[in-house]
């Protein structure tokens, strides 16, 4: 008889099986494993059962046996209905305790002494949840499995006053059966050293925050905000915006060659690489046109041809990063929204199996380990469906790219690769399927043979009258697709044409020694280009690679400094508004260290620290106030003063006839009158794009929806009802005169006759015209 082994993590045969009963009555077998020797149990009837007695089930008591406690409803249903009736699942909604939101809550003279209370919306889950706890002989906290996680489960004990005798923690990074059965085999205590490196993170915060928001209320205007990680993240923003306005373009060309091998029909394209043996430096039309007239008389034989095999290896599964990067730029997903939906599958869906099930593993996290388990059902998986050429001969271990990953987590994959994202669609949700379909791919592909790729490299020499020159043709053909099949990355758009990078066309009869026609050359102008806006997607990679946050701050530090009004969002684009500038510049003035992006990362190694138990909590608050203090007094009294006077509009208010003004409130610009708060008049600030409205003739304004996210509608709505997710244009559709829209970064398209055009060359001919 085969049972699973909790410690292998494997099927075996049970050694001295013995028929029982458990305490319901159910038939059972008890057991030992045979090659590690711990206990083994399997439920249901066999022969060995004929003849016994079955035990008399006592009235259950009235009193909760075993509590479980988690965070979410949700992850509480699943749960529990793994764990079956011997236990009750509850959900704190969240955290249950936290700093006071009225004042700093840090008693920075007693050592740094945080002060917490239960919120006033928690009070009657705290009191319940203490009902629970006082009638349960175990209570098992079962919250994530991170710094957060273990914090929670810190405050929910002393929130519910559990005695330690009672307590058992359990962590687990799937909600699935074994997992779950593992845990509870397997609890500890609260881990002092990870409470403590999230709340050493949580003072910081408080600190840097309930300092310098007030200082900026001060010295610019209401509604702004700083933070330790969230000003840092704006000046990476900022800069990279002053790269931009402070880039200049250069001038450059190039000079390819179309040849055709004497006796053949087909040509191909190569490009000039070298003069007399240097690199050529093409900067303006007036070199190009000499050395074409000394290029159109030349000689061209084939010098070499070079052919090689090219590897290219399975991306590693999903991290945190790397989930929100891959939902960004295949889905069009923001970060918020991607852990939203991940959220959801990791707490669990019904998906016909009578009751909800656990997805995906945890889902934020930094590592890119498997388990074992997972790694063979995944291996198995591929051999079966894809056939042994696609799975290679051991299994593939991925590196963690992240500066410190924390912890002992997995990587973000299916808790079952048997669970085929077709097999429960019907089950999901749409977003939900499409991020499960985009997880499970890139797992199933992380253990797939690599790509291979041919490639092959021309050499063409031409002896002109003047010089020498070198003529390279270069690229690859896909030989074995290998993880391909399955997966295949996507990468930011940054408008860049790349050449030569896809399959190259060369005449199959093409021989070293061989001379060649030139049948025609072709210089093209080209300019530098300056690096791209970050997207949310390259933001949240250079945020891992600088080492700035955690997976657990990357989508709130991007939704605050967007909530903020520090930075714009445009086609995908992040832009710094001049608020965004304005607070970057002063933070930085005065508080150059906070502001670094070294200071923040080596803080996280700091944090790191304090979770292994090699650092005290209170002296690195110590070590950060003693060099934030001075600079927090310098500030106060030497930044300058930068209010401004509210701007007026040129109309006044149709209530008190007193002049509207531009305003900041928390969600951004309105218009206001400025008899406040005598007169409360307000309405929204419509920002007039330059592009009047195809229905009727009134301008199109930036809009938002209540969930913040921008469209385009005319300014007399609701007389007009005309709107738009993409963003119209001035210039009119060449085909048919409609309104065109901007589709990409590459293309618009006409909202009319839905023909895409390219947007570089329309904006090129109104700049021309």
């Amino acid at each position: 008889m085969e049972g699973y082994c909790l410690k292998c993590r494997i099927k075996r045969e049970i050694k001295d099986a013995k028929a029982c009963f458990n305490k319901q009555g159910v038939p059972a077998t008890r057991g030992t494993c045979p090659v590690c020797g711990s206990s083994m149990y399997l439920i249901g009837k066999t022969e060995a059962h004929k003849g016994l007695e079955k035990p008399v089930i006592q009235k259950k008591d009235v009193r909760l046996g075993k509590l479980v406690i988690v965070e979410s409803p949700a992850k509480a249903r699943t749960v529990e209905n793994i764990l079956g009736g011997d236990y009750k699942v509850r959900a704190s909604v969240g955290h249950i305790r936290d700093l006071l939101r009225s004042q700093i809550s840090v008693d920075v003279e007693k050592n740094f002494t945080p002060k917490y209370r239960v919120p006033n919306d928690k009070r009657p889950i705290v009191k319940k949840l203490k009902e629970d706890v006082k009638k349960a002989a175990e209570i098992y906290l079962a919250t994530d499995p991170d710094r957060e996680g273990e914090a929670i489960a810190w405050h929910l004990k002393e929130a519910t006053e559990i005695e330690p005798i009672r307590l058992k923690r359990v962590v687990f990074h799937e909600i699935t059966e074994p997992a779950i059965e593992d845990a509870f085999s397997h609890p500890r205590s609260i881990d002092m050293n990870l409470v403590n490196a999230q709340q050493a993170r949580r003072v910081l915060d408080r600190l840097v925050g309930y300092n310098l928001s007030p200082l900026l209320w001060q010295k610019v205007r209401g509604h702004l905000s700083a933070g330790r990680v969230q000003s840092v993240t704006l000046r990476l923003v900022v800069d990279r915006e002053r790269e931009i306005e402070s880039f200049v373009p250069q001038e450059y060309w190039t000079i390819d060659a179309e040849l055709k091998p004497e006796g053949s029909k087909e040509t191909f394209i190569a490009r000039l690489v070298k003069v007399n043996d240097t690199e050529p430096k093409l900067p303006t039309k007036g070199v190009v046109h000499d050395l074409i007239a000394d290029l159109e008389k030349a000689q061209y034989v084939v010098d070499k041809i070079k052919r090689g095999k090219r590897y290219r290896k399975p991306y590693a599964p999903f991290t945190t990063s790397t989930l929100q990067q891959q939902a960004s730029r295949r889905l069009g997903f923001r970060a918020r929204r991607t852990m939203k939906i991940a959220q959801q599958l990791y707490e669990g869906v019904d998906i016909g199996n009578g009751g909800a099930t656990g997805l995906i593993t945890y889902m934020r996290t930094d590592s890119t380990k498997i388990s074992p388990v997972a790694t063979k059902e995944v291996r198995d998986y591929i051999l079966k469906k894809f056939g042994e050429r696609f799975l290679p001969s051991k299994p593939l271990i991925h590196r963690t790219k992240a500066a410190v990953a924390q912890e002992a987590h997995e990587a973000i994959r299916p808790t079952s690769t048997l669970q085929t994202p077709e097999s429960i669609k019907t089950y999901l949700k749409r977003d939900q399927f499409r991020l499960y379909q985009l997880i499970w791919k890139r797992f199933v592909a992380s253990q797939m043979e690599a790509a291979v790729h041919d490639t092959l490299s021309v050499e063409v020499s031409a002896i002109g009258k003047g010089n020498n020159y070198l003529l390279r043709a270069s690229g690859s053909n896909l030989r074995f697709p290998g993880f391909l099949i399955i997966y295949e990355e996507a990468k930011d758009n940054n408008g860049k044409n790349k050449k030569g990078n896809g399959e190259l066309k060369i005449p199959k009869d093409l021989k070293e020694g061989q001379k060649q026609v030139l049948i025609q050359l072709l210089p093209e102008q080209h300019f530098t280009q300056p690096p791209p806006r970050y997207t949310e997607a390259s933001l949240v990679q250079a945020l891992e690679e600088f080492g700035i946050g955690r997976p657990s701050t990357y989508a709130p530090i991007l939704s605050t400094i967007q909530i903020r009004g520090y930075v714009e969002r445009d086609s995908m684009r992040l832009i710094p508004t001049e608020t965004g500038f304005l607070v970057n510049d002063l933070l930085v003035e005065y508080f150059p260290n906070i502001l670094g992006v070294d200071f923040t990362a080596n803080m996280e190694g700091d944090l790191d620290k304090i979770a292994s138990g090699k650092r005290e909590w209170t002296d690195l608050l110590h070590d950060f106030y003693q060099s934030f203090e001075p600079q927090l007094k310098h500030a106060k009294e030497k930044m300058p003063e930068l209010k401004a006077e509210p701007e007026k509009i040129g109309r006044t208010c149709p209530e008190c006839g007193q002049d509207l003004v531009i305003k900041w409130g928390r969600y951004g610009k309105f218009i206001s009158c400025s008899n406040f708060p005598e007169c409360r008049y307000t309405e929204p600030l419509l920002e007039k794009i330059g592009v009047n409205c195809p229905k009727d003739g009134g301008d199109i304004v930036i809009r938002k929806t209540r969930k913040g996210r921008i469209f385009y509608g005319c300014a007399n709505y609701p007389k007009c009802d005309f709107s738009s997710w993409r963003k119209p244009i001035a210039d009119k559709c060449p085909a048919c005169g409609g309104l065109l829209v901007i589709k990409n970064a590459n293309t618009a398209q006409c909202l009319d006759c839905e023909e895409k055009f390219d947007l570089e060359k329309i904006i090129m001919k109104k700049e021309t015209a």
